[in-house]
């Protein structure tokens, strides 16, 4: 009898055993099933902007590498397609990227070093975070009916670059000193305890130990913000930038346009020639953002070097 029930207790043992090996095996099953459903769904998700966006590409360079020639580069606005070019607004983005690229930087990176390096994380401080966190999703349209009150008119700057750069420079501030605090906040603590025990002060800190280390995040985002500037059409026909110059901007108080405000002046022209000059000039658009983006991987990877 003895030995019987100790051969049960066996059968009943490996039963049990056998039981939870195979609900741990179902658990398992069940987990790489969600793994490779989740993994299809973000896949998938991927793919559709790309999809998007290759579509999107390929209509616009059928449609505007015809017309994209040295004429259409060195011409001005004409109301005759085969006369039209983008020179004046080709140069008038420069001009306002010229003098928005200074200004952002100058003014944003100084806010963040102030914000990070300075500042008092009291009251104080929490209020300026939280008004830049809310300045970022202000809609655009809003910085440019902010220019037209301030600059265009109480400053009396008109129509110009100047006015128009000013702008945008208020448009894309708020992103520069956010990813300017980021790329601050991420150099060690010790880097900078030890400059203060070689002796250093705290502005030698700053400008030796803070900024050769956070320059590569820094340039990045300023440089991303800039693609966003130079893309951007609203804020620009706020301030007054016209849509048809004849001439290139030869200083900050001349009257411009860019090379938004010209593709969407010649999308709503009648001709369909005109559809074709405007998908030359997104592509030339195109071009001007890939490079800017370039440049911004190419100083990062530089400097984290």
């Amino acid at each position: 009898m003895a030995t019987q029930d100790t051969f049960e207790g066996k059968n009943t043992s490996s039963l049990s055993d056998e039981s939870a090996f195979q609900k741990g095996s179902a658990r398992v099953t069940y987990r790489r099933f969600k793994n490779k459903s989740a993994h299809a769904l973000f896949l998938g998700a991927t793919l559709i902007g790309v999809v998007i966006l290759a579509i999107l590409l390929y209509d616009i360079f059928q449609r505007g590498l015809p017309y994209l020639n040295s004429d259409f580069i060195q011409n001005f606005a004409s109301r005759r397609p085969s006369q039209a070019g983008i020179q004046a607004a080709l140069w008038g983005s420069i001009w306002v990227i010229a003098v928005t690229a200074p200004l952002t930087f100058v003014i944003g990176v100084a806010s963040a070093i102030y914000l990070e390096e300075y500042s008092q994380k009291g009251f104080l401080y929490r209020f300026i975070q939280l008004s830049i966190g809310n300045l970022a999703g202000v809609p655009s349209i809003v910085f440019g009916m902010l220019g037209l009150t301030i600059f265009v008119r109480q400053l009396a700057l008109g129509r110009s670059v100047l006015a128009g750069a000013l702008t945008m420079t208020l448009l894309i501030l708020p992103i520069v000193i956010v990813s300017a605090r980021e790329a601050i906040a991420s150099v060690p603590n010790a880097l900078r305890h030890a400059s203060l025990a070689m002796g250093a002060t705290r502005w030698q800190t700053i400008r030796q130990v803070v900024l050769p280390y956070s320059l590569p995040g820094i340039l990045t985002g300023t440089i991303l913000a800039l693609s966003r500037a130079i893309g951007e059409t609203a804020p620009l026909i706020m301030v007054g930038a016209v849509t048809y110059v004849a001439f290139n901007p030869t200083s900050l108080m001349d009257e411009f346009t860019v090379l938004p405000i010209q593709i969407y002046n010649w999308m709503g022209q009648p001709k369909e020639e005109f559809q074709y000059l405007a998908a030359a000039g997104i592509i030339v658009l195109l071009a001007i953002l890939l490079s800017m983006n370039a440049i911004a991987i190419y100083l990062r990877n530089k400097f984290q070097r």
